[in-house]
């Protein structure tokens, strides 16, 4: 028998053995409310069953930790943050910690499960693609506590995982010019988001390269989420002069916007081409499927997980940004502008 094999025992292990999600068992363990009482019974008994909890409670009597990782997100609604958790929770799987996830749903609360992270629920934490850091970073500083933000520029604020964003929004501009589109419209990501901010300046900057139309109304703000895709596609659809090609900041907005151009009767990539940015599972299956530029989404994961373990291993050390490089993939959705309309 293999006695080191119930300490490799994951949520996503307990998860596929209870037939929920990773997000399912993640709330059972937190105590959290949504969850029918017949799952949380199921989960609570396959949790013992696997001796996830009695795992869990030895280690951290042995080592003095808690042996969990907390992972704070937004949403668990795309395929983006499903990517990074993906990778994030293949690197934990090789170590004796456990991860433990919270969803913010969209609401202020970072700060207040940050505060619940520090005061000893985990060892460590990483926050993927936060929201506004400032209310919570001088707590985590002050108490050294070992964290990661992922997809952020962290500079002073803390050490951070993330990607050229800045880079990718001027490779797709690039690839859009060589294609001849010269009235390119943008729609933008959150730009209370540092991954906002950063692809649209880069849009910003490529177009001023390139000598592209400045026209401000080319530029339709989002939120990265399909429906805000849709609506921006239809606005930059409207214009008198409207553009040739839609660069969207994520696959998802890039999705609405191609349900937008459909609606108005147009053809892709014949009459509009459109990009995206993320390169999420779902851009290959689309049809067309679509270009965009590709995020090392599980790499981030993984590294996150790596640069917080030296962390939590040594708390002083100096802030440390990752960034990673993006890249461009050539599918079906864009085309030179002879084929478009004009």
């Amino acid at each position: 028998m293999n006695h080191n094999a119930p300490n490799k025992v994951t949520i996503i292990d307990v998860a596929r053995e209870a037939g929920v999600s990773y997000a399912t068992v993640s709330r059972v363990l937190n105590d959290e409310p949504y969850v029918k009482p017949e799952t949380r019974e199921r989960v609570t008994a396959t949790l013992q069953r696997m001796g996830y909890v009695a795992n869990r409670q030895a280690r951290s009597l042995r080592t003095g930790r808690s042996q969990m990782i907390g992972l704070l997100v937004r949403d668990l609604g795309t395929g983006y943050i499903g990517q990074i958790i993906s990778g994030v929770d293949a690197e934990i799987a090789e170590t004796d910690f456990e991860m433990l996830l919270f969803t913010t749903h969209h609401q202020a609360r970072e700060p207040e499960y940050v505060a619940t992270f520090v005061g000893g629920m985990a060892d460590g934490l990483l926050l993927i693609l936060p929201h506004n850091v400032d209310p919570y970073t001088g707590l985590l500083n002050q108490r050294r506590y070992p964290h990661v933000f992922v997809d952020y520029k962290g500079s002073d604020k803390g050490p951070a995982v993330g990607a050229d964003n800045y880079g990718g929004a001027i490779m797709a501009i690039d690839y859009l010019v060589s294609l001849g589109h010269r009235r390119i419209g943008f729609i933008t990501g959150a730009l209370d988001l540092t991954s906002g901010v950063d692809r649209l300046t880069g849009y910003r900057q490529a177009a001023a390269n390139h000598g592209l139309d400045d026209d401000p109304a080319l530029v339709a703000e989002g939120d990265y989420h399909q429906p805000s895709g849709h609506a921006a596609a239809q606005a930059l659809l409207s214009l008198p002069h409207r553009p040739t090609a839609i660069f969207a900041a994520n696959d998802a907005m890039a999705f609405g916007a191609m349900e937008a151009i459909r609606e108005a009767g147009l053809r892709i990539p014949d009459d509009m081409s459109v990009m995206g940015f993320d390169d999420t599972p779902q851009a290959a299956g689309v049809s067309p499927a679509l270009t965009t530029i590709r995020q090392p989404l599980e790499e981030m994961g993984r590294q996150a997980v790596q640069m917080l373990l030296t962390y939590i291993e040594d708390p002083e050390r100096p802030f440390e940004y990752r960034e990673l490089a993006t890249d461009l993939v050539v599918r079906d959705s864009c085309a030179p502008l002879r084929n478009a309309a004009k």
